[in-house]
């Protein structure tokens, strides 16, 4: 398999489930301690070799393009007043990676946001990381994707196991483990009933594919919700040439659910010496039981 240098992060959605603060505001651009989402993800595509991303995006969220450009006046400032830890900040930013614009014209699925990609894409294998999806700790969670890709020379789908309740929140894989932590699918099926779930391997937001997805994209019927599924197009690709899956090590924060945007907030102000034990004992005051 060719190195993997481009990946496709749809960021086009409403972003309901975080309503109303993304009324105006795009829910990849919401703040995690000192970053949007969207960075993260991008940093973590970055660390694994990644510096061509394709956002498949909207005509409302210019906004996420823009923090990866340079803002001339904000560095101009920065630069006459001596701030220059700020100003190495703002500007690593604006030149981490090659960012390429895609807009997503109707909203009808990841399958149809990672298909709009296809020409920029061309013949070349690809990664596909879900902007509202974080990942850290140790090895990125894409380049875990990224190492089984290339020794297997499949595509790869990551994983984590989430409770039997909640499987029919996510796109479910069947598989048989044949490495620690890594499976061969045998088959997938998108958000199934409770009681018909092949395991609690959940699709987590991190995808290694070969541009063959796309002749599968093109053909796939809308599925659940009335939308052209990305897990029905990976079903033919798997049956035609195999498929892996990766139980993606590391803590995982859907930026989607409150609880866990909350508690990734605090996750990365713990991270700052600056901050820690001022936040450490802001938190005792809710902690304690009346």
């Amino acid at each position: 398999m060719k190195p993997i240098t481009k990946v496709v992060i749809p960021v086009a959605g409403w972003g309901t489930r975080s309503l109303p603060a993304t009324k105006n505001i795009p829910k990849e651009m919401l703040p995690i301690y000192n970053k949007p989402v969207i960075q993260y993800v991008v940093e973590e595509a970055q660390a694994s070799g990644m510096h061509n991303v394709i956002l498949i995006t909207n005509r409302d969220k210019s906004v996420i393009e823009d923090h990866f450009d340079h803002n001339l006046q904000l560095e101009g400032y920065l630069a006459n007043k001596g701030k220059t830890e700020m100003l190495d900040a703002v500007k690593h930013v604006a030149e981490m990676v090659n960012i390429i614009s895609i807009r997503q014209k109707e909203q009808k699925g990841l399958g149809h946001a990672i298909l709009c990609a296809k020409a920029a894409i061309g013949h070349e294998p690809f990664s596909v990381m879900v902007g509202d999806d974080l990942i850290f700790g140790g090895t990125p969670g894409i380049q875990q994707l990224v190492d089984v890709a290339m020794s297997e020379n499949k595509p790869v789908v990551g994983v984590m196991e989430v409770p039997w309740a909640n499987v029919d929140k996510y796109g479910i894989v069947d598989g048989e483990e044949v490495g620690n932590g890594i499976y061969r699918v045998n088959d997938m099926v998108e958000k199934p009933a409770k009681d018909k779930a092949p395991s609690r391997l959940a699709i987590v937001g991190r995808y290694v594919l070969t541009p063959d997805i796309f002749e599968y994209l093109e053909k796939t019927e809308p599925g659940v919700g009335g939308e052209i599924q990305l897990t029905d197009a990976m079903r033919m690709l798997c049956k035609e040439r195999g498929m892996m899956a990766v139980k993606i090590r590391g803590k995982r924060f859907d930026a989607g659910n409150w609880p866990e945007f909350l508690s990734a907030n605090i996750y990365f102000g713990l991270q700052d010496e600056n901050i820690r034990y001022p936040l450490i004992e802001e938190l005792k005051q809710f902690l304690v039981l009346e």
